[in-house]
């Protein structure tokens, strides 16, 4: 027996004693990944990047979520809600900043916050590249920081969804922005949109065949309004009309006299153009503007990348109108901050499984390498400007994003 159990020892010995397969290391990426919400500071800024119940999905997902104190009051979340989503108050963006792989803001930092953050950051935000500095850019190079313009963006189906979710509020917006506007209480003409039995119904003049477009022509529609829309696309207005189930709906390409004589009977225009390298062309002189009914009301849209009607002037939420021929204009850039609950959530459900699929992906500059459509809106990457647009506008030496990936995984063969 003895001699037997011997045996069995140095058959086991032997075996043990030559290498064995082991169990592959399961990645852990997720758990590196940390994102940063800081306050926005801007007056009218009201909207915020993840709400609470996004917290809480990432942070089940190994993901570090840091949050600046108050930094979803304006949008009616509270630090209570974020902290129990799991998610670590800290009480100053230079906190967030330093905590953080990605910082999610909506507004661009300023120039004083950029200066705030640690080498090697990446942003998320918008870009506004109308009201872009070249210094911004130089602190980024310097910093060799990596910048997203969420507007530029694309999803697998090649839209802007950021642009869209916050094109279809500011559509919807700003019909119930006109119709308040149009009250005797503000001044306005004192008529309600649709009209009633035996008074005729306001005239609706919308430039643009977008997203804006397509949701202030239901709004107005829906609340019965005659609507006239004006775009120089065939296509645009075709899809507008069986979008809109409306085959009646008044379509025009423009031209400067149709485009007059609509604006001559105008109770609203809404100016939604979208804009052509970085700016909306503009559609409306100021003559024009000068022969519109008085007290009625134009909200243009377009603001944000210069307006297209020639008398607009950004105003603030805080001040939101000026008159000029006797017309009242609305020119907020941020319409969607008006309902920043809403906009929050849109803007949440868009950036929750993106950040979800950043963190599987192993980090920032992974998911850029593997996501062409992502990858559009990088416009700084590790320092580098990869924005052909912002290369020429500031004289920066411009590199090809697409050229800069293949050189990484060329290096990684």
């Amino acid at each position: 027996m003895s001699d037997a159990k011997d045996e069995i020892r140095k058959i086991v010995q032997a075996y043990y004693a030559q290498p064995q397969e082991s169990m592959a290391k399961v990645s852990d990426k997720t758990q590196k990944l940390s994102i940063g919400v800081p306050r926005e500071i801007a007056p009218d800024e009201n909207r915020v990047g993840l709400r609470p119940e996004a917290v809480k999905i990432l942070v089940n997902r190994g993901v570090n979520v840091v949050v600046e104190t108050g930094a979803g009051d304006r949008a009616k979340y509270t630090d209570h809600q974020y902290s129990d989503a799991g998610a670590q108050i800290v009480y100053s963006a230079k906190e967030v900043y330093e905590g953080s792989e990605i910082i999610l803001k909506i507004l661009p930092p300023t120039l004083e916050e950029l200066k705030d953050v640690p080498p090697r950051k990446t942003l998320i935000s918008a870009l506004q590249i109308v009201t872009l500095e070249r210094e911004y850019i130089k602190i980024m190079k310097e910093k060799r920081l990596t910048g997203v313009a969420f507007e530029l963006m694309q999803d697998r189906y090649g839209s802007l969804p950021l642009v869209r979710g916050m094109s279809e509020i500011a559509g919807s917006t700003s019909l119930l922005i006109a119709a308040e506007l149009l009250s005797s209480t503000n001044n306005g003409k004192g008529i309600i949109l649709g009209g009633v039995t035996g008074v005729p119904p306001s005239n609706v003049v919308i430039l643009g065949g977008g997203t804006v477009a397509e949701f202030a022509a239901r709004t107005a529609s829906g609340l019965g309004a005659n609507v006239k829309i004006f775009d120089n696309s065939h296509y645009k207005l075709r899809r507008l009309k069986y979008n809109l189930n409306n085959p009646h709906l008044y379509t025009s390409i423009i031209d400067a006299e149709t485009l007059s004589d609509a604006l001559k009977e105008a109770d609203i225009v809404i100016g939604a153009m979208r804009p052509e390298n970085g700016r909306t062309p503009c559609l409306v002189t100021e003559e024009m503007v000068s022969q519109m009914p008085d007290n009625s009301v134009i909200i243009d849209v377009s603001i944000d990348h210069g307006g297209c009607i020639e008398t607009s002037e950004p105003t603030t939420l805080r001040k939101p109108t000026f008159v000029k021929y006797g017309v009242i204009h609305y020119c907020v850039p941020n319409i969607a901050s008006r309902v920043a609950h809403t906009a929050s959530t849109a803007i949440s459900n868009i950036f929750t499984p993106l950040l979800s699929r950043i963190a599987a992906a192993g980090g920032i500059s992974e998911y850029i390498f593997s996501d062409n459509r992502f990858s559009r809106g990088v416009y700084c990457f590790e320092g580098e400007v990869t924005n052909e647009a912002i290369g020429r506008k500031f004289d920066f030496r411009y590199k090809n994003l697409a050229l800069l990936i293949a050189a990484r995984s060329g290096s990684n063969l």
